[in-house]
């Protein structure tokens, strides 16, 4: 096989590969995040999840993080500790985003709320991180925010736009 076609082959398997990928912006941070999660909750990407209108955004930070910024909205239930008493009415047919600042506290928080019976509960692929890296707006109590909570200087690597606080 001549090395033309070997290499249009495997640009081929990896725009396959790619594309069934959920997707963030920099090759990078999928890797990290493909090694950080487990995948045992369906995963939703930021582009994805911005067209939702009717979901409830769950926050899984802790409350420092929450209170510098968050998802408009967001639903504010903590990591350690969790309290997930803001749900207690949510109908548990309700399409539920949990997020936190890069996707692993998340997808730990999500798989309590499946237990407790919750039906359609997806983590948001590259959190809060890639919700401001591809320029969606984050709010703290009143208003729109730059700030991003960047939980410590080791992770906030991946944090590209917006202003970084720890």
């Amino acid at each position: 096989m001549s090395k033309i076609k070997i290499l249009l082959l495997l640009m081929f398997g990896l725009h396959l590969f790619k594309s069934n990928a959920q997707e963030v912006e920099s090759t990078s941070y999928h890797w990290m995040l493909k090694a950080l999660l487990s995948h045992t909750v369906k995963e939703i990407s930021v582009q994805e999840a911005a067209e939702k209108k009717e979901a409830i955004f769950v926050d899984s930070r802790e409350k420092a993080e929450y209170e510098v910024s968050h998802i408009k909205g967001a639903v504010f239930v903590g990591y350690d500790n969790l309290t997930l008493k803001p749900l207690k009415s949510v109908d548990k047919s309700q399409e539920i985003i949990v997020y936190c600042s890069v996707g692993y506290r998340s997808e730990k928080v999500a798989e309590k709320l499946i237990k407790m019976g919750f039906k359609d509960v997806k983590n948001l692929y590259g959190g809060i991180f890639e919700w401001k890296n591809q320029g969606h707006p984050v709010w703290n109590d009143s208003q729109e925010t730059e700030k991003v909570h960047a939980y410590d200087k080791k992770w906030g690597i991946w944090l590209k736009k917006g202003e970084k606080v720890y």
